[in-house]
């Protein structure tokens, strides 16, 4: 699909670059790390055909939206209010709320912060922040330690064209567009400070109790994630005060908006068409 020209809305002091396509009940498809608007090509025209409004932003920092400079701009409660303001821009009350990867964490962010603009809530290879690391996942995440080193890891990653970045991604995702919009000015560094933002290493101690989530919730992830263990999102529904699902999808790797279009565009037409908050 060639995604349209879009149009650029400025909310909370940014200004995002927006596909809105279709009519019908809304549906906000929220991505993640590298991405843009452009890992929901799949999706889209799917949600669009089957009768829903589709709003899909570039995420502050990424693709054609602004690249804020300091890293406390991407901490999640920025993004969180770049969406529901972007939501009172299209004039929209509520909406289905689709994330995957940081998307998902800013929509289980949403989700608990402003429970009565989300109707629905799609959570793509990202459990819930609540639930505790495993060592395995620890093992996993190695990457979100080494993105906090700046400079260097830009330098890394951006080297022998792109050669770290396509190794570290095993081939997946949209390489030949992450080397085209990462290689804009600021962009790069702007894509890490999320990891920066919100994973800095901390003090030891309690962390602060998150609300329950208390919107129906569809958590989905897949056995070729090579970042993400299933544990975690299986477990997410422990948190989750409403109608929750979890579903596996086999062979897929951490892109499955890419990799398993017509298994995630199924799953997402029965749980948004009502018959998934049977499942309880």
């Amino acid at each position: 699909m060639s995604l349209g020209e879009g149009s650029v809305i400025a909310v909370n002091g940014v200004s995002l670059h927006v596909d809105d396509s279709g009519n019908g009940d809304p549906v906000l498809l929220l991505h993640g790390w590298p991405d843009s608007t452009y890992v929901w090509r799949n999706q889209i025209p799917f949600l669009t055909e089957h009768g829903f409004r589709v709003i899909v932003p570039d995420m502050r920092g990424f693709g054609r939206s602004s690249r804020p400079v300091e890293v406390h701009d991407y901490a999640l409660s920025k993004s969180v209010a770049d969406v529901t303001e972007l939501l009172d821009a299209l004039g929209v009350e509520s909406a289905h709320v689709v994330g995957h990867d940081w998307g998902a964490a800013v929509a289980w962010s949403m989700a608990m912060s402003h429970p009565d603009r989300v109707q629905k809530l799609v959570v793509v290879s990202v459990g819930h922040p609540s639930v505790p690391w495993s060592l395995r996942q620890r093992e996993m995440a190695w990457y979100e330690l080494f993105f906090q080193f700046e400079g260097i890891a830009e330098a890394t990653l951006s080297y022998d064209d792109w050669a770290w970045l396509w190794r570290f991604l095993r081939g997946a995702g949209d390489q030949e567009r992450y080397a085209e919009d990462l290689s804009r000015p600021g962009a790069l560094t702007a894509s890490l400070n999320w990891y920066r933002a919100n994973l800095a290493p901390k003090m030891p101690g309690p962390s602060p109790e998150l609300p329950p989530v208390t919107v129906p919730t569809l958590g989905i992830w897949s056995t070729n994630d090579h970042y993400l263990e299933g544990e975690r999102m299986e477990n997410s529904g422990a948190f989750v005060k409403a109608p929750w699902r979890y579903e596996v999808i086999a062979g897929a790797n951490h892109w499955i908006p890419l990799d398993a279009p017509d298994h995630l565009n199924a799953l997402l037409l029965d749980w948004l068409q009502d018959a998934g908050q049977l499942d309880d």
